[in-house]
């Protein structure tokens, strides 16, 4: 009986999951992010630093594990902690990177209003 109520909640979860709509995350900023020696990390070229606690998610929003991107670099899009550190980051491809990249002053409202709109496109075609 209690494999039975296991396996229906797992089944439930499951159909619940595939339902779900991933959002697209706010207030992030586009750039180029490459690791080190964790939490060494560039982004754009720069010398930065991954937070403690950090998260890299990959194209299926799985998170990975900073030193087996070593040597890499990923085009993705980030957010910083209170302390300036590089908390969260969302692999993108180059398709999408180059997207997001040709919005032009990004700084601006109408910019940045375009860059969300994609963002929540590029998100929302994720399953």
């Amino acid at each position: 009986m209690q494999l039975l109520i296991a396996g229906l909640a797992l089944a439930a979860a499951t159909a619940f999951a595939q339902g779900l709509q991933r959002s697209a995350p706010k207030d992030v900023v586009l750039g180029r992010l490459a690791v080190t020696a964790p939490p060494e990390i560039t982004v754009d070229g720069k010398p930065d630093r991954l937070s403690p606690g950090a998260r890299v998610r990959d194209l299926n929003n799985m998170i990975v594990l900073s030193g087996g991107l070593v040597g890499k670099s990923l085009p993705v899009v980030y957010r910083r902690d209170a302390a300036g550190l590089v908390h969260e980051a969302w692999q993108l491809t180059e398709a999408e990177y180059e997207k997001l990249g040709s919005v032009g002053g990004a700084d601006s409202a109408q910019g940045a209003q375009r860059f969300a709109e994609l963002l929540t496109l590029i998100f929302g075609a994720r399953r």
